[in-house]
């Protein structure tokens, strides 16, 4: 059974000039019907068909202006679809804005009502729902304050808790990891998968590519408001790092860099040996910095920097505090890791050179490290580890380990 249908959507946005603004009007209706033969459009969607089954986990993700979040906004009526037809079965739960269904001046619990009747429910089952969505918020006395007051974050985690918890058939969500903690994130996805294992269809639009591989059945790769990939996450998501992802600047001001020493590419190995080809949990790996230096210098510090898609840093490879002394012209470094201890997942990359304190070159989210399942891991990194039997009681464990942990257990150094 398909629950949700795109047959032929366009979108269009009309831009008015900022010369048809500055021009005086004879009338209101002279100055629409001028307007409107001379307004430049804008294609948030073009011929946009797609179709979700029942229970499927659908997700949606393309560069800032694909499309995705006008899309939500058409499937939840907070905009019309220039041309085309939106079908879809059963009851929607979104969303799609931080603040969208709130009213200020409401406390949270007067909004959670106000949502629940707008979702067609009695007071008595919002009532019931309501402890769960105040627990899972964790906004605590924060519930009978104005929701005027909230933090974003506050806003973030009442309005997903809401939307997850109204037992709805289908759940739009746009970009509900740009907001909120690490412990909040995992928390959403949690339930997210909660709702897929309940067998209700879910539209998720997210940066996070790692999240959609994790959560989605099936992806759509918007390009300015077309469909460009559809299929398996994992090939999507692929797609979509070869067609965006190129070496970049850093966020700071070229000006601050010297560009002495230039980082010119970034690529890693598994055990394949096949570039750029997915590593696996446990196995090793292999990290290759290019560069170009353009005059011969020492302590070259080259450094790679591994963040989650939410941003936090979980690791960096180095060449130490001391650097390495580099020639004029192009060379590489190559950083060896006997094991890969990130759980599966999608990685950004931050690649540097510098000569502390001087920065030379810094590429900021230059590529992406992609991890697949291997060793078994749950958590965020595997701990390589082995397990014995003891017999009566004695370890079966080399003499010079079982020497070790006797001194580290009986505070010998």
């Amino acid at each position: 059974m398909v629950d949700i249908e795109f047959r032929h959507v366009s979108k269009r946005y009309a831009i008015p000039t900022a010369r048809f603004r500055q021009q005086p009007r004879p009338s209101l209706w002279h100055g629409w019907r001028k307007w409107a033969s001379h307004k430049p459009e804008f294609w948030a969607l073009r011929d946009v068909s797609f179709k979700v089954e029942h229970g499927e986990a659908l997700g949606i993700i393309g560069h800032n202006g694909a499309g995705k979040s006008t899309l939500l906004k058409i499937l939840s009526h907070i905009t019309a679809p220039t041309s085309g037809e939106i079908i879809f079965r059963g009851n929607l739960s979104a969303l799609i804005e931080i603040s969208t269904g709130f009213h200020p001046e409401l406390t949270g619990r007067e909004n959670v009502y106000l949502n629940g009747v707008i979702f067609g429910m009695t007071r008595r089952e919002v009532g019931e729902k309501l402890p769960g969505i105040i627990e899972f918020s964790g906004i605590g006395d924060f519930i009978d304050v104005p929701v005027k007051q909230y933090s974003s974050g506050m806003y973030l985690r009442l309005g997903f808790a809401i939307a997850a918890h109204l037992d709805p058939d289908i759940l739009l969500l746009d970009e509900i990891l740009a907001v909120g903690d690490v412990a909040f994130q995992w928390k959403c996805l949690d339930r997210i998968e909660q709702l897929r294992k309940a067998g209700r269809t879910i539209l998720l639009v997210s940066h996070d590519l790692a999240a959609i591989e994790r959560l989605c059945d099936r992806a759509i790769l918007l390009s300015r408001g077309q469909i460009v990939c559809e299929g398996i996450p994992s090939v999507v998501t692929a797609e979509y790092q070869h067609s965006t992802l190129l070496i970049s600047d850093s966020p700071a001001s070229s000006a601050t860099l010297s560009r002495t020493v230039e980082c010119t590419k970034f690529s890693y190995r598994g055990e394949t040996g096949a570039e750029d080809e997915p590593v696996r949990t446990g196995d090793c790996m292999m990290v290759r910095l290019n560069y170009l230096a353009h005059t011969a210098l020492d302590n070259v510090v080259f450094n790679v920097y591994l963040y989650w898609p939410s941003g936090y840093l979980c690791t960096q490879l180095s060449t130490g505090q001391s650097g390495t002394s580099v020639a004029k012209g192009t060379g590489q470094i190559e950083f060896l890791c006997p094991f890969v201890n990130l759980r599966p997942g999608l990685y950004l990359v931050d690649v540097s050179a510098e000569r502390p304190p001087e920065v030379m070159d810094w590429r900021h989210r230059c590529a992406i490290l992609r991890v697949d399942a291997g060793s078994s891991v749950l958590g965020d990194f595997y701990m390589p580890h082995e397990a014995r039997l003891l017999e009566d009681g004695r370890s079966c464990r080399p003499p010079e380990i079982v020497s070790r942990f006797n001194e580290l257990y009986s505070g010998g150094s």
